[in-house]
Order: C-alpha cells, then structure tokens, then sequence
C-alpha cells in the first residue's frame, strides 16, 4: 500500500495526459449515470457532482446493487478497479444493447473489458493490496481533466502530502470523523472507508452542514474531525469547543485526502495490521451464483 500510495502523483499526471481516453467519457449535454462499488461509488459522487455542477449534463451517482439505471440515460459509466466485481458485472449485462456503457478499469484483462461498450484502461494505476488509494483517485483525476480541469495545483498538493511529516497527535487519535461540501462528500466518505479498512479504526463520514445535527455528539478531547476542502461558516469553532481537533488544510481535497490514507497507513502500522491483506476483505466481491 505504501508505494501505491505514495505514487499517485505521478499517476494523475498520467491520468491528466489521457485525452483520447477522456474523449471517451459521457460528451457535454449527455444524461448520465455512474456505477461502481465501495471506493469506487464514493468516486462517482464526487464525479457527478463535478459534471453536473459545471454544467456538462445531468450526472447521477449510484452504488450498483441499488442503481436505478432505467431512466432514460445516455450512457452509464462503470467504475471498477479489477473488472471483476459482481454487481457491476450484472448491472452492465443487463444494460447490453439498450444503454451505451463505458468501463473505466484498472485490470485490462478482466471480464468487464468485453462487455462494456467501451472501455478505458488504467493498469498503471492498477494495485496488488486490497485497500485502493491510487486508482480511485486516478480515475477520479481523469474524470475532472475529462471536466477541463488543470490538475497541477492538485497533483502539487500530492507531492507534498507524500512528503508531509504526520503529528502523531493526528495518527494516534481515538475517532475521526470526516466531512465534505459538494465533491469532496465522496472524497470524506472514501477517507472514512480507508481508515476502517486498513486500520480497523472508529470512522464516520458526512456531508459538512448535516455534521452538526447529531453527530458533532460524539466530538470530544482526542477525537479528531477533518475537513475536505472549505469549511461552512462556525463549524470550527463548533467542533473546537468540544475539545476535538479540527484539521482543515489548504491542499486540494484529492490531496487532502492522501493525507488521510497516510494516516490510515500509520495506524496499520502501529497495530501490527497488513493493509495489503485486511481483515474479512478482498481484492473484489465475486459473489455465487
């Protein structure tokens, strides 16, 4: 997971300089839907906000085993790292030839490149651990270059999250709960993800204004609540006055989010626990039949 981690970015670079391929996306003014499981669901949140609020068309996000894909769609974009999970499997079989699909897929090999329409490739962003970082933030770096977005302060930030020191005050916290506004409501759902995944940690995830109906209950001294990107109004003094820690950067989201997975890494690390080989998880969910 370190190196994998660490790399990303040099893979968005590459991602940002795949314009073939993000000619291939959805076109302006196209009715879409985004598909894919876990890490990759909270990705095509955080796409679909981006197409959709930049004007590019009506983008939907949902998690395959729930997704309400016959609704008259353009096109729906299946987002998977190996190509080879279930539900995905099932819902572009079921969309053959009555709703154009691309794939966008880290294994080359795998079974989905042959039933999509189309399919876009990343196996330089590909990984051997269980728990992503660099290909879901890859994909999600294609998808906003794909928007016309310049991704160099973005890919910048990167390096210096890569490089940052950690306070262990930050690694060693008891709970974190991670919060965003817009795109970056995927990116603290996927951060959350992390930390459970690689590090068997307390994490919880919201968007940033429904934080305080409710959950800032649980904010207390050695608690930690991080935001993605702009805080609202008050939140951090809100969060402050309990004792908890707020951490909010100035580093683009996608970055901020590195941040997050280092934690992740740290915590692992410190418990004895293999990222790479997490407990109860697998590369993909390849269900029976």
């Amino acid at each position: 997971m370190a190196a994998e981690l660490e790399s990303q970015p040099q893979t968005w670079a590459r991602a940002a300089a795949l314009v073939d391929e993000q000619r291939a996306l959805p076109a302006r003014g196209a009715r879409i839907a985004v598909v894919g499981c876990g890490t990759s669901w909270f990705m095509a949140q955080s796409y679909a906000w981006l197409r959709e609020s930049g004007g590019h068309g009506e983008t939907d996000a949902f998690t395959a085993s729930e997704a309400f894909v016959d609704r008259g769609y353009d096109a729906v974009v299946a987002l998977t790292r190996s190509g080879t999970t279930t539900e995905v499997l099932q819902l572009v079989e079921h969309l053959r030839g009555r709703v154009r699909t691309i794939g966008v897929i880290g294994d080359p090999t795998s079974p989905l490149v042959g039933l999509v329409d189309e399919a876009i490739t990343l196996p330089f962003a590909d990984e051997r651990s269980v728990v992503q970082t660099r290909f879901a933030t890859t994909a999600l770096a294609l998808f906003r270059a794909s928007l016309g977005e310049n991704l160099d302060r973005a890919i910048t930030d990167a390096a210096a999250a890569v490089a940052e020191t950690l306070d262990p005050e930050l690694v060693d916290a008891e709970q974190y709960s991670f919060l965003g506004q817009g795109w970056s409501v995927g990116l603290a759902h996927e951060a959350a993800l992390k930390m459970r995944e690689a590090s068997q940690s307390w994490t919880e995830s919201y968007p940033s204004m429904e934080y305080r109906h409710g959950p800032i209950a649980i904010a207390a001294p050695g608690r930690v609540t991080w935001q993605f990107g702009e805080a609202p109004a008050g939140l951090a003094d809100d969060v402050r006055a309990t004792g908890a820690r707020f951490e909010a950067g100035a580093l683009d989201p996608m970055a901020d989010l590195v941040r997050a997975q280092r934690v992740a890494l740290a915590r692992a690390s410190a418990r004895g626990l293999d990222p790479d080989a997490p407990r109860n998880l697998t590369r993909s969910v390849i269900l029976d039949a």
